[in-house]
């Protein structure tokens, strides 16, 4: 999959395609149904499938202290739409210029003039332009004279549940991993590059592999049971992880602390996968290092438990 990072970015030969516009944040069901369109179109035109998000969204830019959390941060989205089969992914940088673009404006310089749409496939709510003012209505008409199609999907169901990405907020902030797999049609995953911390873990005898969280993620601070896919280990490993501000230390910044089980392997710079299983426990302030270290001890067996006792381990 090519990436274009910027509008500015765009040259003739990315001119022709089908394309989908939205935030895809999670990839859950419904943004499948939208991806399946969009590809089912690609091959009968002949063109490359194209989708195009934003940084930040236009709720954070506009609202950064209300704006929803993250399901998955860009980096697992990138990845997501990989694997999905989509040919190139357009990320446009969401500033004020962008945001006040006229709605006319914005389908005529980005998707006629820039992208050369033939095809279009947004989702039935889908909004744009300087205060929202253009719908899938608008961009139809437009298409008429500018010569590409439009569709604008509904939405899908999961059991008499709209599937939609404030669903799946709501799964995992419970935590329920069992709702937000079924709303995802897979088991939730937390995508990153292991930074080097504190090393804390290593002395307290569990070392931690630790990805930041850079927006504040939709998954509930707690503990759980997981297993962590790297290239070296693309069948996954069993092992624990924190995710939170770490209150025993007094830090702020948000990370996936996580341990993995019977691995000596140096995991600094890789790019990690953390599945997500069962839910152990919320985030606590512990009085000490060593009531915090033995909680951790604690939190380890009942992962391997939970692995062993569902023949996953």
């Amino acid at each position: 999959m090519e990436l274009i990072r910027g509008l500015h970015n765009l040259a003739p030969r990315h001119r022709g395609c089908v394309l989908s516009i939205g935030n895809f944040d999670g990839l859950h069901r419904g943004h499948q149904a939208l991806v399946a369109r969009l590809l089912a179109l690609s091959q009968q035109h002949g063109l490359p499938s194209t989708v195009m998000v934003f940084e930040p969204t236009p709720r954070e830019f506009f609202a950064p202290e209300s704006a929803p959390s993250r399901i998955t941060g860009f980096r697992g989205k990138v990845r997501l739409l990989q694997r999905a089969g989509i040919d190139r992914l357009l990320l446009a940088r969401f500033d004020r210029r962008l945001a006040n673009l006229e709605a006319r404006d914005f389908v005529q310089r980005i998707v006629v003039e820039g992208l050369g749409a033939r095809a279009v496939v947004v989702g039935e709510d889908f909004r744009y332009g300087h205060k929202r003012g253009g719908d899938a209505a608008l961009l139809g008409q437009i298409g008429v004279d500018a010569g590409y199609s439009v569709e604008a999907l509904g939405s899908v169901a999961v059991d008499t549940c709209r599937c939609s990405s404030t669903a799946v907020r709501q799964a995992l902030a419970k935590p329920d991993l069992a709702e937000a797999e079924r709303l995802v049609g897979r088991p939730y995953r937390v995508f990153g590059r292991v930074r080097r911390g504190l090393q804390l873990g290593r002395k307290l005898g569990m070392p931690t592999a630790n990805l930041v969280m850079r927006h504040r993620p939709a998954l509930a601070h707690g503990v759980y049971a997981v297993k962590v896919y790297w290239p070296g280990r693309p069948q996954g490993a069993p092992g624990v992880a924190s995710l939170g501000v770490r209150p025993t230390l007094g830090m702020t910044a948000c990370l996936l602390e996580s341990h993995v089980f019977g691995e000596a392997v140096d995991l600094y710079g890789a790019e990690l996968e953390v599945e997500l299983w069962h839910y152990l426990r919320p985030q606590v302030r512990f009085d000490s290092l060593d009531a915090l270290a033995a909680q951790m001890q604690m939190d380890g067996e009942q992962a391997r438990r939970f692995f062993q006792e569902s023949g996953q381990a």
